[in-house]
Order: structure tokens, then sequence, then C-alpha cells
């Protein structure tokens, strides 16, 4: 059974993964007529058209959300996802005629991992290329590829981080799903509330808090770097949702990452989460919501769970 973000019908992912560079991107097409709405809580956001998601703007539909690596410049990905969409004449139809994809974006930063490259416009008109509405490929593949957990003190001892993705079916055929890329600053927690990824301890047989090391090191600013961090993701559903609506649902799925990393939405995170809703069936709000936060932390979890070693950086299945 396939329980990724593809479970939701009409919505296909597509992935470029350059493991020599480090990075890559992940392009989430949507169906025609797929409501759109974000919700930025890190400090540290890198992201284009978020803006006109907000509930008091016009424009209502998504054509397709873009996760990228390459920091700021990966946001030049979106041209090529534009591009593919054009060629296609697939888009919002402005009121005098042309046809204007709507590709929101949102990036990680992943400079610091593997060869100074990043997404350009050719690697999202590819990820629209690669998409399918197949299971969702997890790990270090797309803009997961140069992820990481907890680099406080630098690659060596951070953990390998990647892209996560889960899918719920609750009752009447509505399914909640979340797809993450994991590059959080905090340590990835387990079920059990125990550290599953991030800093590791300088004995190297296990993991520290990332809050106590941060703790001791408060009178040393600023804080040594690498420490560009992010959680991105999207969160879909087939139930029918105005955009005030899957906005909320946009802000409850943000529960999801403070129950999976810690601590969340730091001034050196630039965690965002985009809500899709495509409308074939009624629903609730909250319970969209309220479901959407349990996929967002199981997807957390699962992308450090399913990442591979990669620049040096280690996954923990790779002790």
């Amino acid at each position: 059974m396939n329980n990724t973000l593809t479970r939701v019908p009409g919505i296909k992912v597509g992935h470029v993964t350059d493991t020599q560079g480090a990075t890559g991107c992940t392009v989430i097409l949507c169906p025609p007529k797929t409501t759109g709405a974000v919700d930025v809580r890190g400090g540290a956001p890198g992201t284009r058209e978020t803006d006109l998601l907000q509930p008091h703007n016009r424009v209502d539909e998504v054509t397709a959300v873009l996760l990228a690596g390459g920091s700021a410049f990966g946001l030049a990905a979106a041209d090529g996802v534009m591009r593919w969409h054009h060629e296609r004449q697939i888009g919002y139809k402005s009121g005098s005629g042309p046809v204007v994809p709507i590709v929101p974006t949102a990036i990680l930063f992943d400079l610091t991992v593997g060869q100074d490259v990043y997404p350009k416009a050719e690697s999202g008109y590819q990820a629209c290329e690669n998409a399918a509405s197949s299971a969702v490929q997890s790990g270090s593949v797309g803009a997961g590829t140069g992820a990481r957990a907890a680099a406080l003190l630098g690659n060596d001892r951070a953990s390998k981080g990647g892209i996560g993705s889960t899918a719920l079916e609750l009752e009447n055929g509505l399914i909640v799903a979340a797809l993450v890329a994991v590059n959080a600053f905090g340590n990835v927690i387990d079920e059990q509330g125990r550290i599953l990824a991030g800093l590791r301890n300088e004995d190297d047989d296990g993991f520290v808090s990332v809050f106590a090391a941060l703790t001791t090191m408060a009178d040393k600013m600023p804080l040594p770097s690498p420490r560009e961090n992010t959680v991105i993701g999207v969160v879909a559903t087939n139930g029918r949702l105005d955009k005030a609506q899957a906005h909320k649902v946009a802000q409850m799925a943000h529960d999801g990452i403070a129950r999976a990393v810690k601590p969340a939405h730091t001034m050196f995170d630039g965690d965002a989460i985009f809500a899709l809703a495509t409308g074939e069936i009624p629903a609730l709000p909250t319970i969209i919501g309220a479901a959407a936060a349990e996929a967002v932390a199981s997807s957390i979890r699962s992308a450090v769970r399913r990442a591979s070693s990669l620049a040096g950086i280690r996954a923990i299945n790779d002790r």
C-alpha cells in the first residue's frame, strides 16, 4: 500500500538528486483547483510566492509546490517548474487570459555539504518530468539529499537528514499525508521521546541534547558554524477546505515538527509547512490539522531512519 503523499489522488511527486553535489529538489504537482496555504515558523526562512497564499490574498489555487536545497540559490529551480507548466498551459487563468503557474517554494541550506552547487531551473524542470503518482522515494533524495540534523558542532557530529513521507487514511475515505525535508537545527526525537538522530557525543557512542549544548555555549556568541537549518514540507488532503481552513491546517501541522524536533522553530531554522487540499470530499479542518501533525512527525522520523550517509555525514544506521 502507498503510505506516502501520493496516496492523495491527483498528487504527483518528482525528485532530482545530485549525490556528488549533495543537493537536489522535490516537486509536488497538484491537480487542478487545489487550494493552497502556508505557515512559516522558523526565524531564517527562504521562500517564494508565500505571500500569495495568505488567507486575505486573492488567488486560492496552487499549481505545484517546490522544495529545494541550495539555500536562496535554490529558489531559481522554481523557474523550471514554471516553464514546465507554461509549456502545457497549466496554472491559474488570469482575468485577462494568460495562464500563470502558481509555484510556492521553500529552500533549505546545504551549501556546506558536498560541492558548491545548487539546484537550478533545469533541476526544477526535470523534477516535473520525473513526477509520478507512485509511492514517494524517501531518505537522502531530492530536497533532502544534503540535509542533516543537529549540525551545531559541525558535520562530523551531525546526523544525516533527508526526505520522509507518511499518509493516514481516516473515516469516509479522507486521506491526510505529509512530505518533509529534514535539515533541523535540533535533534530528531522518536515516539518515546528519546533522541533518534542528531548531535553525536564526543565519544561517538550516542547522542546529546542540542538544548543542553546550546545553553553551555550561550556565553560564546556567535555560535560556531555551520548552523543553517530548516524543516520544510507539505501536507495534503483530499478533503475540501477553503484558503483560511487550509492555513489553519498548515498551522496545526507545525505541531508535528515540535513533537519530533527538539528544539524546533529556532532563529536558525527556516521551518515552513504548505497545506494542499484537492477538495474531493467534505471534511473538518480540525480533524485534518490534527492528522497532519501526526503525519508530519512520522515523516520527520522516517526521513532520518531512511537516510544514507553522504559527504561525510553519517546516517543513524551507519554509526
